[in-house]
């Protein structure tokens, strides 16, 4: 009786070091939703191109669908000295949530903004997913100063 009651205990510790683990899985060390199980997407600015990791969410996949049929320009404007942000000419679902963007995040701002942050902000959006091994400076330089036109591609 005494090895069953332990060998209950172990597999029931086991089962729930992996849960545990799976579900630590999903946060980012910031917290964060990991963006890297929705696919990814290239951000063409300028000569630069950028591979964001997309978010597993209704958003990313719609957006998703739109780059099936060709490429995205999106025209986008300085805001706040924290973001860009720019139309995408058409709504998409939303799935808002309110947590701190960091340098990378892509966002979808009231279904129909697109958004690249480098740095940080805290307000209700919607993830769509994040460039990934880029500082806020390097994106700053990136983006440049006023307005800057994105072309948001599939990756095949």
């Amino acid at each position: 009786m005494k090895n069953l009651v332990f060998l209950l205990i172990m597999v029931l510790s086991c089962n729930l070091t992996v849960y545990a683990q799976g579900r630590s899985g999903n946060k980012s060390s910031s917290g964060t939703e990991n963006t890297s199980t929705g696919g990814t997407m290239k951000i063409s600015v300028g000569n630069r191109v950028l591979v964001a990791a997309l978010a597993h969410n209704s958003s990313s996949e719609a957006l998703k669908e739109l780059l099936k049929a060709g490429p995205i320009t999106v025209h986008m404007r300085d805001y706040g000295n924290f973001e860009k942000v720019g139309g995408l000419g058409r709504s998409l679902p939303t799935n808002d949530e309110r947590f701190t963007t960091e340098p990378g995040d892509l966002i979808l701002y009231q279904g129909n903004s697109f958004v690249i942050y480098y740095a940080p902000n805290t307000w209700t959006f919607t993830r769509l997913g994040k460039i990934n091994g880029v500082t806020g400076e390097e994106l700053i330089d990136i983006l440049g100063k006023g307005n800057v036109t994105v072309i948001l591609e599939a990756v095949e």
